[in-house]
């Protein structure tokens, strides 16, 4: 998730809710359509406003500000969501980098930091949402992008995504840091060492560790995390990769990897806008496949079963040295599989894709028998213990962002909705 240093304002968004004299529990209102804007703050134009984090016990909001002027996080009075103030920040400069997350728990906010050198190992450094003094720093791995509570207050977990360097001559391996807040903050950080054996058949079902020096543990990135609500499991997805890791925090190993495998969109339900040059937005069934590649995780256990939500937005590889984008019109495709391959160049149809390069020639020969696309435009449910396909929301969420006129046909070359976050 890299930082974006756009957003110049943070929007307050409030779910409206009700709830009769008898009834003990709130019915919150999710039709969308009576969602309304209540409060609002500008942090600052040179700044930005991507990551926040909610402490109940002070009434705080911590909002990441990164920018030219010096990294930081500003502590804002939530307390009346109509009337956001600022109260102050806490300088991050000192700890390294770019603030990449915030979470907050039981009076505590943990902040992860990347290195100055975004190769080298980063920080979680948390502080006192009371005060805001620092209570601990801890290093943990290479460029730690999301950080996180268990729900017990009892860890702190960080995905360590461990990108290489633009000439890839540094590439640090993906890793996850679970730190024991009970244990005078003491880290592990485990890697996926355990699991190369397993690489053909990781990568039979869709995983990918295809990178420029294809690293099985240099090209495994961690991305977002979610933990259950026992706080005994965790769940982290590997985007660029294509798959999740199941994490057992009490032997703070990680227990399986699930490859996600790929989605058609030839079959109904599935049909796609692949063209950003068709003077339209219709959606139709291609000879394409989606590559789920999820960033947001989220859980809900039912029955004893952890199903797993995943915002499946995609990501390419690109570097200086190394790029795993093309556009289809660019590729030669196999004239068997593709008898039409002369007409599908043209830009009103797939000639403006953005295909994965290291996938599709299955045969070795130089063309390419298939075509896969970065992300699946959907949300999906899947198993958390077999990592099989539960549900997947097909092309919904285009469906929805069409009818509300919000659709943005200049994306559809590429990721089209790009899910990113999702909560349950």
């Amino acid at each position: 998730m890299k930082q974006k240093l756009l957003l110049l304002s943070l929007c307050v968004m409030v779910l409206s809710a009700c709830k009769k004299d008898d009834e003990p529990e709130f019915f919150v209102n999710e039709d969308a359509a009576t969602f309304a804007e209540v409060g609002m703050i500008d942090i600052g134009d040179a700044g930005s406003a991507e990551i926040s984090a909610y402490d109940p016990l002070t009434k705080r909001l911590f909002v990441v500000n990164n920018s030219t002027a010096g990294n930081k996080i500003d502590v804002l009075d939530f307390s009346n969501p109509a009337s956001i103030r600022s109260l102050s920040s806490i300088s991050t400069s000192p700890f390294g980098g770019f603030v990449n997350s915030v979470a907050a728990s039981n009076g505590k906010l943990a902040t992860a930091i990347e290195s100055l050198d975004l190769q080298a190992n980063g920080k979680v450094v948390v502080f006192n949402t009371a005060n805001n003094t620092e209570i601990k720093s801890i290093t943990v791995g290479a460029l730690p992008d999301m950080v996180t509570f268990s729900p017990d207050g009892k860890y702190i977990l960080t995905a360590n995504e461990g990108q290489p360097n633009e000439t890839y001559t540094n590439d640090p391996e993906g890793t996850i840091s679970i730190i024991d807040v009970e244990n005078n903050y003491a880290v592990n950080t485990i890697n996926f060492a355990a699991f190369i054996s397993q690489r053909a058949s990781l990568t039979a079902g869709g995983f990918r560790t295809d990178g420029l020096n294809k690293d099985f543990l240099k090209d495994i990135e961690p991305e977002y995390i979610t933990i259950s609500e026992d706080s005994k499991f965790a769940w982290v997805s590997l985007q660029e990769n294509n798959g999740f890791a199941k994490i057992d925090l009490t032997s703070k190993t990680i227990t399986n990897i699930f490859p996600l495998g790929f989605k058609d969109y030839n079959i109904l339900g599935n049909a796609v806008d692949l063209s950003d040059r068709d003077s339209q937005i219709t959606l139709t069934n291609a000879n394409v496949k989606g590559t789920y590649m999820p960033d947001a995780l989220a859980i809900y256990t039912n029955n004893g079963i952890p199903y797993i939500f995943s915002a499946n937005e995609g990501d390419a590889r690109e570097y200086g040295a190394f790029v795993d984008v093309k556009r289809m019109k660019d590729i030669t495709l196999d004239p068997t599989v593709f008898p039409t391959r002369t007409t599908l160049r043209g830009d009103a149809l797939l000639g403006r894709l953005n295909i994965i390069s290291t996938l599709g020639d299955t045969d070795n020969d130089g063309d390419y028998d298939a075509l896969f696309s970065f992300g699946s435009r959907s949300f999906s449910v899947w198993n958390g213990n077999s990592g099989a396909l539960v549900f997947d929301s097909k092309n919904e969420l285009d469906q929805k962002a069409i009818g509300i006129g919000v659709y943005d046909d200049g994306r559809s070359d590429d990721k089209s909705v790009e899910p990113e976050g999702i909560t349950v």
